[in-house]
């Protein structure tokens, strides 16, 4: 466990290292070679945090604006198998399992995605007021399941959040340094859990720019980003920003042993109905 928060440590403070060298790379565009090797090595490290983590559990609250609405808190219960990789061959498929439990509408909710598997189509299990036991297959970047969402499911996880905030730092490097603006500061807490919060504040709108202010909480002990949100320009000058997407990992639980049954519908924990044909 030691390794694994040394791994994840040094990925976050990459991450972080490379929103706060959009400065520097404003004023030495130049010679962007150390900021490459920068990436290079978060790369390096993101492969480390692949090989030391095959799952985990956790209860992810998660709140989005989809086609400009602002959705409710959404509580879901999290089963997550990291894809693992050997000789070139996927031996163990990414695998999600998800239980909503809030709001009303989709609560009861359950959704299975396995990678390479089903047609790759998830299958979900409706939930929520009315034909709570409707299971089908659904296509995970079609509308129905897109329809509550502003990324598929094949985006879910802690190692696609880094490896998104590892995107957007490289997009910061090209930015004009003096339109961003980065601060520190220890201290914040997420449900109880101390944390270092990382603000990302751009001062001037501009199309290329995906949020007006991003934060991002390191948990102290786990030295993983656990909470993220952003959010955008607000209507008016001198208004309240919009929030875009905020997701918050709790109740962490590493290397539980999760198995093939764990994403399998026929499972008896779950309430997907038993005959269903995939």
């Amino acid at each position: 466990m030691r390794g694994f928060r040394r791994a994840c440590g040094a990925l976050a403070a990459v991450s972080i290292g490379l929103l706060a060298a959009g400065r520097v790379a404003g004023e030495e565009r130049e010679d962007n070679a150390a900021l490459v090797e920068v990436i290079r090595e978060a790369a390096t490290r993101q492969q480390q945090i692949a090989a030391q983590i095959a799952d985990y559990t956790c209860t992810l609250v998660k709140r989005e604006r989809v086609n400009g609405q602002l959705l409710e808190h959404e509580f879901i219960e999290v089963k997550l198998r990291q894809r693992q990789v050997r000789e070139g061959r996927i031996v163990v498929p990414f695998s999600v399992y998800l239980r909503f439990l809030a709001p009303a509408e989709v609560r009861g909710r359950e959704v299975i995605y396995v990678e390479g598997r089903n047609d790759g189509k998830l299958i979900a299990r409706r939930g929520g007021l009315r034909f709570a036991y409707v299971t089908t297959s659904v296509d995970p970047l079609g509308e129905l399941a897109m329809e509550r969402n502003r990324y598929p499911i094949t985006h879910l996880g802690i190692q696609r959040l880094i490896e998104e905030l590892l995107v957007v730092a490289q997009e910061e490097l090209g930015n004009p340094a003096e339109e961003l603006d980065v601060k520190q500061a220890g201290g914040a807490k997420i449900e109880g859990r101390p944390c270092r919060m990382i603000q990302v504040t751009h001062s001037v709108r501009r199309e290329q720019y995906r949020y007006y202010i991003a934060r991002i909480f390191v948990d102290d002990q786990l030295e993983l980003p656990i909470r993220f949100a952003s959010y955008d320009w607000p209507d008016t000058e001198g208004g309240q920003p919009k929030l875009l997407e905020e997701y918050t990992y709790l109740n962490l639980k590493f290397n539980v042993g999760l198995t093939d049954w764990d994403f399998d519908h026929r499972n008896e924990e779950y309430q997907f109905l038993k005959d269903f044909q995939p």
